[in-house]
């Protein structure tokens, strides 16, 4: 491997990297809404398959880029901290969509279901840091198994879509998901340009992954904070930019499930680093900061799920408060 950056140049990297992600995330939302709508998949699927999987992708190649570089905390920690920085961003959305609460007005059970895999998901690489003596060749066994929970997961979400249990109570806040008119230009042409934008979205991974080592290497900060917050508040740069832009469009349901279906979506890129980092399982290498950095994410998984089954009504409601507080406490206890 080539060695680190110098520090400026990682910096600017950087830097351009925001500028890009920034341009094309508004442009993804406007191409998903259609898509969710030009498909019949609505938004809430939508937004958990396909802005989820395509605003992780610089997540994706950031950790893979720091796995190969043997770099097992700061690849661990940037996918997780993908994961609490996003759902941060809800809680600013709150700020931002003034006339109730988001998790109230986006009433979605497919969204409540998918943070429910999500909780699930994050408990396999806490078995995984218990037994770091388990492999299959170079990983741990949980590497395997978490791209087949999140398929299954996937499965729920869509039979929920299709035929549900329950349904959430209708108020004047809730923002109905109803399909916009028929676009003019072709779905071939439409799933081009989301695929387009998906890629110029993930090139920005590996420019954001070589920068934030240069960073590691020149300022010597430590690999998991760096990779749980420097980073990791590039990479989720995507999702923010897709969540105001959502909001902006009316697509409440659509923006929130961008965020939790790329946080599903998220938990897949730590087998990614398991399996790109050679020197054994990554679990064995990462150290306890990784274990206080994913303790923390679950809780605030947690408080995700409660506030969008209680649904408060205000603007910003427990979770709105609660989502911040702990992610800073994370971050203080991991110093």
């Amino acid at each position: 491997m080539n060695g680190p950056w110098p520090l400026w140049p990682s910096v600017i990297a950087l830097a351009v990297a925001v500028i890009v992600i920034v341009f094309a995330g508004s442009r993804l939302a406007r191409t998903a809404d259609e898509l969710a709508d030009r498909t019949g998949l609505g938004e809430a699927v939508a937004g958990a398959v396909f802005l989820g999987a395509v605003t992780s992708l610089p997540g994706i190649v950031t950790t893979a880029t720091g796995a190969l570089e043997g770099d097992a905390a700061f690849a661990l920690a940037n996918p997780v901290g993908g994961i609490a920085l996003q759902t941060v961003w809800l809680a600013i959305a709150d700020l931002l969509y003034r006339r109730a609460n988001l998790e109230h007005a986006a009433a979605s059970l497919e969204n409540l279901l998918q943070s429910i895999v999500l909780i699930a998901l994050l408990a396999l690489p806490v078995v995984a840091f218990a037994t770091p003596q388990l492999q299959v060749g170079w990983v741990h066994p949980v590497t395997i198994l978490i791209p087949v929970f999140y398929l299954y997961g996937l499965r729920l979400v869509r039979r929920m879509h299709d035929a549900p249990m329950w349904k959430p109570i209708r108020t004047n806040e809730t923002r109905e998901d109803n399909p916009a008119e028929e676009g003019t230009g072709s779905l071939a042409r439409l799933w081009i340009t989301f695929a387009a934008l998906g890629l110029v979205v993930g090139t920005t991974g590996w420019i954001i992954g070589r920068a934030g080592l240069g960073v590691i290497a020149a300022t010597g900060w430590p690999s998991g904070i760096t990779g749980f917050t420097v980073t990791t508040a590039i990479t989720s740069l995507p999702e923010l930019i897709v969540l105001i832009a959502a909001i902006r469009m009316g697509a409440l349901t659509l923006g929130v499930a961008n965020i939790i279906g790329g946080n599903v979506f998220d938990v897949l890129t730590l087998s990614v680093a398991d399996a790109f980092y050679l020197n054994g399982t990554i679990y064995s290498a990462a150290g306890a900061t990784s274990l206080v950095l994913l303790g923390g994410t679950l809780l605030i998984t947690a408080v995700l799920a409660a506030g969008l089954l209680l649904r408060d009504r205000r603007g910003v409601g427990f979770e709105g408060v609660s989502i911040p507080v702990i992610y800073a406490a994370t971050i203080v206890l991991a110093l």
